[in-house]
């Protein structure tokens, strides 16, 4: 039957055709077959004494009789909060499909989400390819393209290398994407130097930059409301504290990286109206949360005892 397995009378056919000299190419086009299938079924039952037509008959017959291995079932991972497994890797799988459709590999959505609900964040070359079913190659290059986009990093464990998703990740890939758009403005001003403002192609990379820097602008805008509940959060704890810290001191506090701590004060620095009435001085790289006094009149002040 012509697309389906060959059969007895076929590899019979094969076997006398062969005899008479007739080439793959034309013992295909009599049974209706592709040449390649003509020549894997040669090369795989031949032997000294060239294509053994029962021989194949026979093998074929034992393959089929064992039928084909069951696929291996991926480990579900036990995380001892009590969830249940099965709802978790359907999430993963949901979660990956979401990172698919937003135009990122499926290898790499897979492991992007199979890092992200992992409790810890931290996960080994040999445990994602494991969880996933992959090869390790398969993993390297997944994050070769994640790391690039500033979605994880690396970490050194002795002799094994760890991948790292954290809290400082959407900050990264925020940055990333911020620092993508001025490339892209960059490159779109200057192919309208070159093409030339008045010209179409000109025009569109003129328009093209123009669309860029907008966006460049309202992320900046809302990398404010991003960072907000940061600022707030070091307000609180510089209010606590009632003394002065440095940024280092923050961060261990809050257990932060200092590289967030920093960004939190500079949006009460450059955004003062987030702080409402207090407002954070600077002295010798310390910082201190101190009342808006100038808000209260001289009268109340008076009253207040200041």
């Amino acid at each position: 039957m012509p697309g389906g397995r060959l059969t007895q009378e076929d590899r019979r056919l094969i076997a006398t055709w062969l005899k008479d000299g007739l080439g793959y190419a034309e013992i295909g086009r009599r049974l209706g077959r592709p040449t390649s299938t003509i020549s894997r079924e040669v090369a795989r039952n031949s032997g000294r004494s060239g294509y053994r037509a029962e021989e194949a008959t026979r093998v074929t017959g034992e393959r089929a009789r064992r039928g084909k291995p069951r696929p291996r079932a991926v480990p579900v991972v036990e995380n001892g909060y009590g969830r249940d497994p099965e709802a978790v890797r359907a999430f993963e799988t949901e979660f990956a499909e979401m990172i698919v459709a937003t135009g990122l590999p499926r290898m790499t959505a897979r492991l992007l989400a199979c890092l992200s609900v992992s409790d810890d964040g931290v996960l080994t070359a040999a445990e994602l390819a494991q969880r996933l079913q992959v090869s390790p190659a398969s993993v390297s290059n997944a994050v070769a393209y994640l790391e690039a986009q500033a979605m994880l990093r690396r970490e050194r464990d002795g002799r094994r290398e760890r991948y790292v998703i954290d809290e400082e990740m959407p900050q990264r890939v925020w940055d990333e994407s911020v620092r993508s758009n001025q490339e892209w403005v960059r490159i779109a001003r200057r192919g309208a130097e070159v093409l030339g403002t008045s010209t179409p192609a000109g025009a569109r990379m003129d328009d093209l930059s123009r669309f860029h820097a907008r966006i460049n602008e309202i992320m900046l805008d809302d990398r404010v409301a991003v960072f907000a509940g940061d600022a707030l959060t070091v307000l609180a704890a510089l209010l606590h504290a009632g003394r002065a810290l440095s940024v280092p001191a923050l961060a261990g506090a809050l257990e932060w990286a200092p590289d967030r701590v920093a960004a939190a004060l500079l949006v009460v620095e450059e955004h003062p109206h987030i702080a409402g009435p207090v407002r954070v001085d600077c002295r010798g790289g310390e910082y201190r949360a101190v009342p808006l006094v100038e808000r209260l009149t001289v009268g109340q002040l008076a009253a207040l005892g200041s």
